[in-house]
Parts: C-alpha cells; sequence; structure tokens
C-alpha cells in the first residue's frame, strides 16, 4: 500500500484551529499559505516517493557494524542527500545558520510525513533538529559558526547523550566524566546507550551533545554539563581534522525500527578522552539539554501520529478490498469494511489519530505564539501552555500510535500478524515511543506535579475553560450533523475539570495519590482535549459547509468530531473515577506485590 501525506487535513487544521493565520496577517510570520500549502505538498509527495519505499527495505536489512562503522540499509544515504539537497533538513532553524525559520506548526506537520513514510529514518532528523536548537540556544558564538551551518544543512547530523548502562531516566546516576583542559577544552570518558545514529554512514561528520560530571562538580543533576563532542575534529579553518577518540561498540537487535542505528558509545577509549567543547556553563547542562529534550518530546509525539497514520491508511485500504462474510446492505462476500464492527475500528483509528495530531499541533502553535507575538505578557502565557500541552502530545499520541497500530493488525486478521501486509511493522516500530524521551509514566508525572501548578493552576484552568466554551458553541449550534457532540463534550471536560481540583488539592499535602493517579488524569486531558480540538475542527467545517462549501471531507469532519465524542469522550467519567477514587487501590496493594 502506498503512503498518501494528509496534506489536506493538516492544511485545514493549520488555517482554522491555529494562530498562524493571525501571525501571518499580523507581520509576525512572513510568510502565506500560498507559500505554506505548496511546502506541505512538495514534502508529502518527497516522503511518499523516496522515502516511503525504502521502508520495508530497510526494515528488512537493518544495519550491520563493522569495525566501528555503522552501514545503513540500502539507498538510506542516497535518500538523505535527496532530503538535505531539497532543503528538508533546513526548515526550522534560524535563517542566519541558513535555516528557513518556518513555524513550528508547519515544521511539526513536516516531522509527520518524513515519519509516517519511515520512523527509522525520520528520527535521525529530529535528533539533528535537537541539537541545532540547543547549540542555538546555548552555544558559545566560535561552536555556533563551527558547527551551525553544516548541521542546518544537514551535512553533518546531531545526536543526544544522556542514557548510561546505570542511568536510565535517573540523570542523577549519570557517571561519565569530563576533565578540563589548559587550552580550554575538555577530555571526555563514559559509555553512553541507546544513541540513535550515533555512528552511520550518511553524512560526513556526527556532532554529539553528551551530557558528563567535572571532577568537582555537586551531586545529583545539578553536576551535570553538556559538552559538544564531534566524531571528527574541526580545525580552525573549518577543514576535517583527526578523528576523535569516540567509537561505536554495538548496535542494538530491536524490536522494530530496524533502518535506524541504536549504538553504544564509547568516550575515551584510547585512554586520552575524546575531546569535547562545553554548551552554557558548567553545572548547567541539564538546562541546555532540556531544551533539546522538551522539543523533541513533541517529535515523539509526532512520531506516533505518523505511525498512526500510516497504520490507519493500510488498514482502510485493505478493509475495502478484503471481502469476508455477510454485511448489512450487501449480497454475497462483502467487503469488511461495510462489518460494523469494523467500521467501529477504522473510525476508531482515525478519530484517535486525528485527536492525536490536533494535539500535537496546538502544542506546537503555542510555541509559535511564545517565540513570535510582541507582547511579553502573552508570549509567557503561550509557552505556560505550551509547557502543559507537550506531556500530554508526548503520551496520549505515543500510546495511541501503539494502540492504532495494534488495532490496525486486528483489522487485517490473520494476515496482520504476519509481515506480508507491513500491518505488523506499524506495531513494532510504535513500541519505543511510549519509552523514549522520557517514559510515558515520567510525562504524566511531569504533567500532575510541574505543569497543573503553574501559576496556581491559572494556566490549566484557562486551557479547560477553552475547551468549555468549544463544548458550548457546539451544544448552540443544535444541528442534527453534529448528535450528542456538544453534551458529551461538556461532560469530558467538567469531569477534567473535576479531576484538576482534586490533583491540586492534593499536591501539596499527599503527593502520593496524585501521582498514583497520574497516568488515567493524562488519559483524562486527552480524552477533553482531542474532543475538544476535533470539535473546533467540526465547528470550521460546518461554516465553510454552510456558506457553500461541497467538500466531502467537510461532513467527514463534522462526523469524525461526533464519533469521538459520543464513543471515546465518554471515557472520561471513568477515567475521572480512577483518578479521584483509585488512588488507595494503587497504594494499599502491597499484598499483590508481595506475592507476584
Amino acid at each position: 500500500m502506498s503512503y498518501r501525506a494528509p496534506v489536506e487535513e493538516v492544511a485545514f487544521f493549520l488555517k482554522t484551529c491555529t494562530a498562524l493565520p493571525l501571525l501571518m496577517e499580523q507581520g509576525l510570520v512572513d510568510l502565506s499559505f500560498d507559500v505554506v500549502d505548496p511546502v506541505l505538498e512538495e514534502a508529502g509527495k518527497f516522503a511518499a516517493s523516496v522515502i516511503a519505499p525504502l521502508d520495508k527495505v530497510a526494515d528488512k536489512q537493518g544495519c550491520t557494524l563493522k569495525d566501528g562503522t555503522v552501514t545503513t540499509p540500502e539507498g538510506w544515504r542516497a535518500a538523505y542527500e535527496a532530503w538535505t539537497a531539497a532543503g528538508w533538513s533546513s526548515v526550522a532553524a534560524e535563517e542566519e545558520f541558513g535555516g528557513q525559520h518556518l513555524p513550528t506548526s508547519v515544521t511539526s506537520a513536516l516531522t509527520e510525513f518524513w515519519n509516517s513514510a519511515s520512523p527509522a529514518f525520520g528520527i535521525g532528523g529530529v535528533l539533528t533538529m535537537g541539537a541545532i536548537e540547543a547549540l542555538t540556544a546555548h552555544g558559545a558564538p566560535e561552536l555556533q559558526q563551527t558547527y551551525l551551518t553544516k548541521m542546518v544543512a544537514g551535512t553533518w547530523t546531531g545526536t543526544m547523550n544522556l542514557t548510561e548502562p546505570q542511568a536510565g531516566s535517573d540523570l542523577a546516576a549519570l557517571r561519565a566524566k569530563a576533565v578540563k583542559q589548559a587550552d580550554g577544552t575538555y577530555r571526555v570518558f563514559g559509555t553512553k546507550i541507546f544513541i540513535s545514529y550515533g555512528e552511520h554512514d550518511i553524512a560526513e561528520n556526527i556532532v554529539h551533545l553528551v551530557l558528563a560530571r567535572l571532577p568537582d562538580a555537586p551531586a545529583g543533576t545539578r553536576g551535570i554539563s553538556l559538552f559538544l563532542v564531534p566524531k571528527v575534529l574541526v580545525n580552525a579553518d573549518g577543514s576535517f581534522g583527526e578523528r576523535n577518540d569516540v567509537v561505536c561498540a554495538g548496535i542494538e537487535h530491536k524490536l522494530g525500527l530496524h533502518g535506524s542505528p541504536t549504538c553504544t558509545m564509547v568516550f575515551g577509549e584510547k585512554g586520552e578522552g575524546a575531546i569535547g567543547y562545553l554548551v552554557g556553563e558548567e553545572n548547567r547542562g541539564l538546562a541546555c539539554m532540556f531544551t533539546m529534550m522538551n522539543n523533541a518530546r513533541l517529535a515523539v509525539g509526532i512520531q506516533g501520529v505518523a505511525v498512526a497514520e500510516r497504520a490507519t491508511q493500510r488498514a482502510f485500504a485493505y478493509a475495502k478490498d478484503r471481502r469476508q462474510g455477510k454485511a448489512p446492505g450487501f449480497e454475497g462476500s462483502a467487503p469488511i469494511i461495510a462489518h460494523p464492527d469494523v467500521k467501529r475500528m477504522l473510525l476508531t483509528m482515525r478519530a484517535e489519530t486525528d485527536a492525536a495530531r490536533a494535539i500535537c499541533l496546538k502544542t506546537a502553535d503555542a510555541l509559535d505564539r511564545a517565540h513570535r507575538l510582541p507582547d511579553p505578557s502573552a508570549r509567557a502565557a503561550a509557552l505556560a501552555e505550551a509547557s502543559l500541552l507537550t506531556p500530554v502530545a508526548k503520551a496520549f499520541s505515543t500510546d495511541i500510535g501503539i494502540e492504532v497500530a495494534s488495532t490496525g493488525v486486528q483489522v487485517h486478521g490473520g494476515m496482520g500478524y504476519v509481515e506480508e501486509t507491513g500491518a505488523a511493522q506499524h506495531l513494532r516500530d510504535a513500541r519505543i515511543f511510549a519509552i523514549y524521551e522520557g517514559t510515558n509514566g515520567i510525562q504524566a508525572i511531569d504533567l500532575v506535579t510541574r505543569k497543573l501548578p503553574q501559576e496556581g493552576g491559572d494556566v490549566v484552568n484557562a486551557v479547560i475553560a477553552d475547551y468549555r466554551d468549544i463544548a458550548a458553541e457546539v451544544a448552540a449550534l443544535n444541528a442534527p450533523d453534529f448528535g450528542h457532540t456538544g453534551v458529551r463534550l461538556a461532560e469530558a471536560v467538567d469531569a477534567l475539570a473535576r479531576a484538576t481540583r482534586k490533583m491540586l488539592d492534593w499536591l501539596p499535602s499527599d503527593q502520593a495519590k496524585a501521582l498514583a493517579g497520574a497516568t488515567p488524569y493524562l488519559r483524562l486531558f486527552a480524552r477533553a482535549a482531542g474532543g475538544a480540538y476535533l470539535a473546533k475542527v467540526a465547528l470550521a467545517a460546518y461554516g465553510e459547509r454552510a456558506a457553500g462549501g461541497t467538500d466531502p471531507r467537510l461532513a467527514a469532519r463534522i462526523a469524525l468530531a461526533r464519533f469521538f465524542a459520543e464513543n471515546l469522550a465518554t471515557e472520561a467519567k471513568g477515567l475521572e473515577e480512577a483518578v479521584t477514587s483509585g488512588a488507595n487501590g494503587v497504594l494499599e496493594a502491597e499484598a499483590v506485590l508481595a506475592v507476584a
């Protein structure tokens, strides 16, 4: 099955549900949709014609390691070179370094297309983009001048080196060390694991961003510094020097993402240490790395959307062609898409995918407002909104990537369980997204303990008020096409509001209960948010249709919002109960844990 990028859906959302048109109108974004629409179209064509055909090949071939050198799958390097030659590597970066500085909402859409075509290919660009952001925000001018132009052009790629064998999510346990030299450089020693694209053959240099400790650093996360460690050293004139003392000691054999090399990196294997350069200040590296990680979390959420979209397209195509059994309105063998239960599965896949995309694009939209609005207070409010939505975007969207891919296997039946159809690969690829860049449990904890209390709860309450307004607007239409959308959405928003009040009450004095309910709370948040954003899309479609629009997608957008509200948002009440009344069932279950 060939992939088709959802260009029309993304464009409609950007035009009707984000601040991008207003930013354009005010001259805060030097673009128009006369430019954005062709960019989306061309990106979709490139993803479908150049990247997507390599995905299954890469899944079968994987990567190989020999003498410290990683060889990527057949066609990988040529596709990457074509991708950079077309300028896709530079879309997000600042113009002074050769970038196009497109809005985050637009670059997020492009990220989806690359990752739908092949998430193993797309993750490389995500990591380089994150490294560029960190260097742009925290790198010294000489580091920026030496490295950023090449990274923006895609000639060099970037990595994030956090995890060590004894330190996964707990960065306080990091042992990698860095020793300052008389010339101002540092010598870096240590082993890092699970480093995506830590070694490869698609670009001429790799720029590693590495967390390490100085000898006299404070204990815990307060003693972590960030260093730039190039694979190949760069001379003062920009030419290549010697190979640095950093080597790939192994690559992982993984459940999915076979085309992406996941490496064990050893710094200082020869004994003298890998030459590195401080990024930011000593002992303040975590703050620098979080510049990269926060945006990477949104990008990983988009990876979840991307695989869900690909799995949904594949399931729809199969269900239209596969004939089996009798269905209402058909004589003889019917296409399985005619069976009500298969319809339910397909509608769930499409609704969950579109809701996750909407949450991610609204998060990106908040980041655009935070970076581009002229008023400082408006920027601060937008940044707080983006901070609130980021863990929801990452966790919900990656959970949905897994769930939708699994449902896609079910739609295919037995043919989904074998590799021939490609449905199984989506499930294998999607499974990592809920784990890396901060597990989804950590995202839930971050949402509840750090993001809800912002400004005493004012930020989350303002977002909930927006959702309530959308529900009221739908209800006020009293349009038959919307069914019970307004009522069900209002119920979900009310459930979120009550659970939020309970969480805020618990945080100061009974944090254990808040932590026990964090994961169902995040899901509840996503049910209300996803329903509200899909309803907003539906309202825009309803208005366009009332003005004479005849595009069949307008009716489809309304029907999808209704399906989500009446079939998925109805989970909100149960999730609220799990949040507000289920904590003791978690905290007082030691008898179960003792005998397990």
